[in-house]
């Protein structure tokens, strides 16, 4: 699928059945090409913040335990046209892989996601999940969702969560939105018992969200589109018919793997969520960190470089800070020497 093979029909209608809320009324899938002109638009956008998931992983150092040879079984739960599963595979290696499983409650979906899983990644394995996997107890290996709480009605949330149970990590990648953010702030403390918190979170500890003066914020981040697409007409056509803003790309995402003991004790670094407020003299960031979750100030005259940083940031915002109760006074970076002024 290119740009001139787009139909328009078919991304309007999918776009009215996103905003109505009539997508969680089941599978809207209709035929192959639909799940084309999806993955070629809205599907690469969301491509975009597996990229961002993906590269902080990267840089924290972090990669799913490997289950037989030094190789991973991959499940992408809820595939739609299978780009999370894609971007999952790639970012491991297809030779590190020993098998991406792909399902969907759509049948026309789960064949397309296999079929361009094949296409993009020559010699990956590929599979369709059987009803017997999924109402079995064999281990899944890397369990990957992708933005299906604001679709999934509780029976299947319920069985996904009997999945999660089977899983040595889980990526989950969400939408960014309040009410799915809180959701996957609910995952999150159910399953800390049994899995360690590798990100967004710096520590094992409750989440400082379900504070109560904290009611009002939610844990999100904003990936980086390619900077070409706003020169690219197509892309620039295309977040207008859609009524899309192509410069945000707000997510939520969870990265968990096995076992409770072992985490690494709290060393002081911080994540912000959501986008620094920026204003003329100072900045105000939401802080997350083992001690909960606050708003602090940093003023420009005292780190002018870290102020410029907040003003245009790249990449995932962590940091160990020093602090005078909730003024910044200088920062480090989340790992290496203590913070600076």
């Amino acid at each position: 699928m290119n740009w001139e093979e787009l139909d328009w029909a078919v991304l309007d209608r999918l776009r009215d059945l996103f905003l109505s809320g009539d997508a969680a009324r089941g599978p809207y899938w209709t035929s192959a090409a639909d799940l084309a002109n999806y993955d070629c638009t809205f599907g690469e956008r969301i491509g975009w913040k597996w990229d961002a998931v993906l590269g902080e992983l990267t840089a924290r150092g972090w990669q799913p335990p490997a289950g037989g040879p030094s190789k991973v079984a991959v499940l992408d739960w809820g595939c739609g046209s299978g780009v999370a599963g894609r971007r999952v595979a790639a970012w491991l290696g297809a030779g590190r892989v020993a098998a991406l499983r792909v399902w969907d409650q759509s049948g026309i979906a789960a064949d397309f996601a296999a079929a361009a899983a094949e296409a993009a990644l020559p010699g990956l394995r590929v599979e369709h999940v059987t009803p017997g996997f999924l109402a079995g107890d064999a281990p899944v290996g890397v369990l990957v969702v992708s933005h299906v709480l604001n679709e999934l009605p509780a029976a299947g949330l319920l069985a996904l969560r009997g999945l999660a149970a089977r899983a040595d990590a889980i990526l989950w990648v969400e939408p960014g939105t309040p009410d799915c953010a809180r959701a996957l702030v609910e995952i999150r403390e159910q399953l800390r018992d049994r899995f360690r918190v590798i990100a967004p979170c710096t520590h094992q500890a409750g989440c400082g969200l379900l504070a109560p003066e904290n009611s009002r914020h939610w844990c999100h981040h904003f990936a980086a589109p390619p900077a070409a697409i706003f020169a690219d007409s197509h892309w620039v056509k295309f977040g207008q018919r859609a009524g899309i803003d192509l410069r945000s790309l707000p997510y939520s995402f969870l990265a968990l793997e096995r076992g409770s003991g072992g985490a690494p004790p709290a060393d002081g670094t911080a994540r912000l969520l959501g986008a620094p407020r920026v204003y003329k003299g100072f900045a105000k960031v939401l802080n997350c960190d083992a001690a909960g979750v606050a708003e602090l100030t940093l003023q420009k005259r005292t780190a002018p470089a870290l102020f410029k940083e907040l003003k245009r940031p790249a990449g995932p915002l962590l940091y160990r800070w020093r602090r005078e109760g909730d003024r910044i006074t200088g920062a480090g970076p989340a790992e290496g020497p203590a913070p600076h002024a």
